[in-house]
């Protein structure tokens, strides 16, 4: 039982928005097939983002990786690995894209405001009004061991320092006023005088004075979007952010309450409900029947869980070393070891692993399913199967029922796996009217529906 009436539909002319996240990391991404192509060959970024491109999606989305992820102190050797530095690659992209938005992950506990806000800036003047920022936090010592102060966060500090960040950001944005470039060869000066303002921040985190270097990009500036899915996260994305990244957009009834929720947070920080676009991330798997579909995705989870990674991802729900034990045996016998934090992989925890091991141990016994069976059967799942027609209208739902806005979709085949998304969903999409069949604006904020900033 669904918890709306089909024939009842509040959002008729809702439009999907679709973003590309280019993951570069994790197990994900089938990297070992051979018609999987380079992880970190820049001509791999620029076919993903210009297949995206074609299909009229709205961003192109890079993740940030300030360290190599680890297990047991050594690197974890099944992960693809090997992320640029989003607004480096941002910057390149810029120049062989015209229309798709780049949003950059850029973390606010392991940067400064003057110097993060001014290469945001820069990929948004870059990009003629097309940039984005992911507002991550971390707060883990594993990840601040790369810089000099060592520095990690307190937990409960994190959305505190990120929140004064942001403020400072937005300052030095509207720093210089509409019209601040003096429109004659014959003015007097390069700037009219009194319209490049000082900005003077003194918090918690920051104690800033600095006059900004750049004016605001076509769009004012970056389109702010925010990830985080515990109630503090979904706060500071009510009180800041433009764009919701969630996992809840695999279940209707889920991906519903959670945009409910969302937007009832909105309304209590006194922002208009629309103020916020949510954008869970997905996987697609498409085939020509629904059997076709189905067993493709056998096989793409099969590629995704190796026996090892198998066996790695069950050693993060033990807190253990299982590389030794046999995947296609049972769970372990052990109970699961508990720490505080092991800081294996850096922002991701077994919230209460003996929980998770009891659920694991009891549906493998119930189904007869080895280690590695449970880990595909029961570990993150993540996104749709079927038929470009059978998907199109379980997205239609989703996004005339207001369940989502779209979906920011991660291709489990690098450079190629948008090509199936671009070439046989999108027009199905395009039939049932809830897809865009040319972009109408030129900057991200416009793709998106956004206001302008203040």
């Amino acid at each position: 039982m669904t918890r709306t009436d089909p024939h009842d539909v509040p959002r008729p002319d809702a439009r999907l928005h679709f973003g590309v996240f280019f993951q570069g990391v994790n197990h994900w991404t089938v990297w070992s097939h051979p018609e999987s192509g380079s992880q970190i060959d820049p001509a791999s970024f620029r076919r993903v983002a210009q297949t995206a491109e074609r299909g009229l999606f709205d961003a192109f989305f890079l993740g940030d990786g300030l360290r190599l992820r680890e297990t047991g102190g050594r690197i974890h050797e099944l992960d693809v690995a090997g992320r640029p530095d989003s607004l480096a690659q941002l910057s390149a992209l810029a120049a062989v894209t015209h229309r798709i938005g780049l949003v950059s992950t850029s973390n606010t506990t392991f940067n400064e405001p003057g110097d993060l806000a001014r290469r945001l800036a820069s990929l948004d003047l870059l990009s003629d009004g097309r940039a984005g920022w992911n507002v991550v936090t971390t707060d883990n010592a594993w990840t601040g061991a790369n810089f000099r102060r060592g520095g990690f966060l307190d937990h409960a500090d994190r959305y505190r320092r990120a929140e004064e960040f942001l403020t400072v950001a937005r300052a030095i944005w509207d720093g210089w006023a509409d019209g601040a470039v003096a429109d004659s060869a014959d003015a007097r000066a390069w700037s009219v005088p009194g319209s490049v303002g000082r900005v003077r921040a003194a918090g918690a985190q920051f104690d800033v004075d600095l006059v900004p270097t750049l004016p605001r990009s076509r769009q004012g500036h970056p389109v702010i979007f925010q990830a985080g899915d515990s109630p503090e996260g979904r706060d500071f994305a009510a009180r800041n952010a433009d764009v919701i990244f969630s996992a809840h957009g695999q279940d209707f009834d889920d991906a519903l309450a959670f945009a409910e929720d969302v937007r009832r947070r909105l309304r209590a920080a006194g922002r208009p409900q629309d103020a916020l676009r949510i954008l869970p991330g997905t996987e697609i798997v498409i085939g020509a029947t629904e059997k076709e579909a189905e067993e493709k995705a056998r096989w793409v989870r099969l590629e995704q869980v190796t026996p090892a990674t198998a066996l790695a991802v069950a050693g993060r729900v033990w807190n253990m070393d299982l590389s030794g034990r046999d995947p296609d045996g049972p769970l372990p016998a052990e109970d699961p070891v508990v720490v505080e934090d092991t800081g294996a992989f850096g922002s991701s925890r077994i919230a209460d692993p003996r929980t998770v091991a009891a659920e694991w141990r009891a549906k493998a016994e119930a189904n007869g399913w080895s280690l590695r069976e449970t880990v595909i059967a029961l570990g993150p799942q993540r996104g749709h199967v079927g038929t470009p027609s059978g998907l199109a209208d379980t997205f239609t739902r989703f996004a005339r029922h207001g369940a989502v806005d779209g979906f920011n979709i991660s291709p489990y085949l690098i450079p190629d796996g948008l090509d199936d998304i671009v070439d046989l969903l999108v027009p199905e999409l395009q039939e049932r009217g809830v897809y865009r069949t040319s972009y109408t604006g030129t900057t991200l904020r416009e793709h998106l529906g956004l206001r302008p900033p203040a």
